[in-house]
């Protein structure tokens, strides 16, 4: 049973939980409204009273480039070295012994570093901690040889070695204040010990990840690092500023590097190999250029709001310490119905003492028979309810191979076959490839976690297995008809309905002109989509055969005139065209944008982004459907052609729906009630309505292929589904719904389903005849067989049934248990397949 706010607050408070963050965050964060935010190692949050601040102070006061010796110049140059004071200051660092070197964030001032030690002559060698961050180990690519330490043991057992007399080459130790990826916070005496057992080597401690939630005291200059890197965004979320702190005593390392800037030198000449670097504090001839002097002085305002709102970092430390706890313990405690674990945790949990772990938690979920939930999937639904969190491989190589178990042969095969960091490839041969984090902050409270512990008991905790009868699959005669045909000439953008006795061709790779064009950014060449840019909605393609053209408005805005863009694709009307590489869904496509200022400025305005219409003509199409959609699990079509071509849709030439699965679905809301689902969220080319006695919903889970009219149709598979379906395609608005009772009610193998991806097939039997067409009110057969020769119509698939339980807890009646269902064919699409006969539901 969740715990209740009451007996939350009763465990929090003794721990320094600061109740009066309830208040302050109503005040200060009004961006927080209605939303749980649970990435504070990403950034923290800012608060309204320190940008109010800052905005006061550049409004009240001139402030010129420090280089200068103007008035304005120097008042900047006074408030920048105030700030660099207040900094050391703040770390309990004494001016005397560390000097502040601004940056751009914790990554630049690691290069600071490298860029140094890579005018050493005879080179230099580099140690590492394996739970570092990417920018840390990046830095073994410029070391003459390098060497990671497996864990903390390893680390011991090397620092209590005594030095060999080989070892007398200059080098440096990294390692990581906390992990970015756990929250397990590393040893600080590291640097003391590297100084005595091996002098020869130089400390590098990367702190961003530590000093979000953390004090780091650097008061004992004998056990303080050398080189000390953070970002204070981390901090006090504004300015978009990092820093390297840097221990005089070694600074002078750093004068060798090769490269200087402006304002880091004494005198050069021109021609002559003469140039006299700065001789004083480090940052004098660290920080090249004109260094961001207005960012600067806002980390001033936005430490003066900390310490007025939250009193210290260790107040702060204290309260997100004690939320981490809280949310491990909830976590820890939730269970499915068969007593399995729902959370499977990595590294951390030792919660004893502030001292080991930070206020970060890096799992992944698991379903009751042990297998894994899709971190990629996980995030979609957790974006949908308005819980921000951060999902994949978080930046930390040796974490994932450490705690999650991925061999770099895997990482290796996992890339080869398509993986990359930040895509949607979250389990790959069993494994997951990344991991879901949360992290808490300043502002955090103890709402935020209950609300994320009840999510995720609500939607991945499944309670006691109900059936639930759906009847008999379609076999016969016509259960069907084509109840609306639409296309979306644009991706992403508004469809365009068929006319009703409108006779529609179809082409190999869909329907004619279904998703010939897109919108791509004039400034990456990236084809927008309407997850991103939620007003592509409003953009209204419909195309007029007769006359040739394409035409596009904009939805409730009569103020602008529709664009008539030709549909002919002969060469003569693209010459004016130019040719250009975009990326669709991942594929690498040449297509042809249209640079007509007036083109340009019309879909501009339209989005709100600085884009341009581009074509793919069908003549020129290379893409081919996903193979991983295909029922069988085979590359190949089921009619033994491979891979059908399709435009610029997402997964295959058409997209299939069925109305009675929405109405169902809408039942399902309407309990919760919530807002109704429209067909249009769907997207679909085809929608079905059912004109039998029954009503079947998801009935099309065990279709294979269809007739429709006089044309045959495979069904390759079903639609993955993404919060894109809770767009309002008339106001563009974002809804919960339907995504929400989706992820409940059709969750199946890790990923939420709903409509059937299929492709036009040639009947074998139908002889010489005209192009292939269809029309709103053709009649539906349900076929069985996939590729045979007889497209004959009769009973349901022939496959056998597998009943799938959905884990989420769905309200229903219970029926009569049906009779088992024969065993499920090993690595088939029906292992994860929905009968449209009986599936389970999970019910509290």
């Amino acid at each position: 049973m969740a715990i209740t706010r009451e007996a939350a607050l009763h465990q929090l408070l003794p721990l320094g939980y600061n109740l009066e963050v309830e208040a302050i965050r109503e005040k200060e964060y009004p961006q927080l409204t209605d939303c749980v935010y649970l990435d504070h190692a990403g950034t923290t949050l800012y608060p309204k009273s320190g940008i109010e601040a800052f905005s006061a102070d550049l409004c009240s006061n001139l402030y010129g480039n420090p280089h200068s010796p103007s008035a304005p110049s120097q008042l900047s140059t006074k408030r920048v070295e105030n700030v660099r004071l207040r900094v050391l200051q703040y770390f309990n660092a004494s001016p005397e012994d560390f000097d502040v070197v601004f940056c751009a964030n914790a990554t630049a001032a690691m290069k600071l570093v490298t860029e140094a030690f890579s005018a050493l002559e005879g080179g230099w060698s580099y140690r590492y901690h394996a739970d570092a961050h990417t920018s840390l180990v990046g830095i073994r690519e410029i070391a003459k040889d390098h060497r990671y330490f497996r864990n903390d043991i390893e680390v011991e057992d090397w620092l209590q070695q005594p030095r060999t007399d080989s070892e007398t080459e200059t080098a440096v130790f990294a390692w990581p204040a906390q992990s970015n990826l756990t929250g397990r916070r590393c040893p600080w005496e590291w640097a003391q010990k590297l100084r005595t057992a091996h002098p020869n080597y130089y400390s590098l401690l990367d702190a961003a990840a530590l000093v979000s939630t953390a004090p780091l005291d650097l008061s004992d200059v004998q056990s303080a690092p050398d080189f000390t890197v953070l970002s204070f965004y981390k901090i006090f979320g504004f300015p978009n500023l990092g820093a390297l702190i840097v221990r005089r005593a070694s600074g002078d390392i750093l004068r060798g590097r090769k490269y200087f800037g402006g304002g880091t030198v004494d005198a050069l000449t021109i021609g002559k190999n003469f140039w006299a670097r700065k001789k004083e504090d480090p940052h004098s001839y660290l920080e090249d250029g004109t260094i961001p002097f207005h960012s600067i002085i806002a980390l001033d305002s936005m430490m003066t709001a900390q310490e007025r709102l939250y009193g210290s970092i260790h107040n702060i430390s204290k309260h997100a310490f004690a939320l981490g706890k809280l949310a491990y313990e909830q976590m820890s405690n939730l269970e499915h119905s068969n007593g399995r674990k729902v959370v499977h945790f990595y590294g951390g949990g030792n919660y004893d003492s502030s001292l080991s772990q930070g206020p970060t938690i890096s799992f992944n979920l698991l379903k009751p028979d042990g297998s894994w939930v899709g971190y990629a999937e996980f995030e979609k639904l957790a974006s949908v309810k308005k819980i921000h969190l951060r999902v994949g491989g978080m930046c930390n190589p040796g974490g994932m191979e450490a705690y999650i178990g991925i061999k770099p042969w895997e990482v290796e095969q996992n890339y080869a076959a398509g993986h990359v960091c930040s895509d949607d490839h979250d389990i790959m041969n069993g494994k997951p490839t990344g991991a879901i984090r949360i992290s808490l902050g300043a502002m955090s409270t103890v709402d935020d976690i209950l609300a994320f512990v009840n999510f995720l008991d609500e939607f991945y905790t499944d309670k006691v297995a109900v059936p639930l009868d759906f009847g008999t699959a379609i076999h016969g005669g016509p259960k069907a008809i084509v109840d609306s045909l639409i296309i979306y000439p644009i991706k992403s953008c508004g469809g365009f309905k068929i006319p009703s006795g409108v006779s529609w061709s179809i082409k190999p790779h869909g329907l004619s002109w279904d998703r010939e064009w897109c919108l791509v950014h004039l400034g990456t060449g990236a084809s927008l989509n309407q997850k991103a840019y939620n007003k592509m909605t409003t953009v209204r393609p419909s195309i007029n055969l007769d006359t040739g053209m394409l035409t596009v408005s904009i939805h409730n805005r009569s103020d602008i005139k529709p664009l008539q863009i030709p549909l002919s694709a002969k060469p003569a009307d693209l010459k004016n065209l130019h040719s250009s590489a975009s990326r669709v869904c991942g594929d690498k496509i040449t297509a042809l944008t249209y640079n007509d200022p007036e083109i340009v400025d019309f879909f501009s305005t339209a989005v709100g982004v600085p884009c341009t219409l581009a074509r793919f003509p069908a003549e020129s199409t290379s893409r081919n459907y996903k193979p991983h959609l295909a029922k069988n699990g085979s590359a190949a079509g089921s009619n033994g052609r491979r891979n059908p071509n399709i435009l610029l849709s997402n997964e295959s030439p058409i997209l299939v729906i069925n109305t009675s699965s929405i109405d169902a679905l809408n039942q399902h809301i309407a309990s919760t009630n919530g807002k109704q689902a429209k067909p249009d969220v769907f997207r679909a080319n085809i929608v079905l309505r059912n004109v039998a006695e029954e009503d079947e919903p998801y009935a099309e889970d065990t279709w294979k292929r269809l007739k429709i009219g006089s044309e045959h149709f495979d069904l390759l598979g079903p639609c993955r589904r993404c919060h894109m379906v809770c767009i309002d395609q008339d106001t563009a608005e974002k809804n919960e719904e339907p995504f929400v009772t989706l992820a409940k009610t059709r969750m199946i193998g890790g990923k939420v389903l709903f409509g059937q991806h299929a492709t036009h097939v040639s009947n074998p039997n139908s002889g010489t005849r005209g192009e292939a067409t269809i029309k709103v009110g053709d009649l539906v057969e349900v076929l069985t067989g996939t590729g045979d020769d007889s497209c004959s119509s009769s009973g349901a698939s022939s496959e056998p049934e597998v009943e799938v339980s959905a884990p989420f807890p769905v309200a229903v009646a219970p029926t009569s248990p049906p009779p088992s269902p024969p065993v499920a064919k090993s690595g088939g699409f029906f292992q994860s397949l929905v009968s449209s006969r009986r599936w389970s539901r999970r019910v509290k």
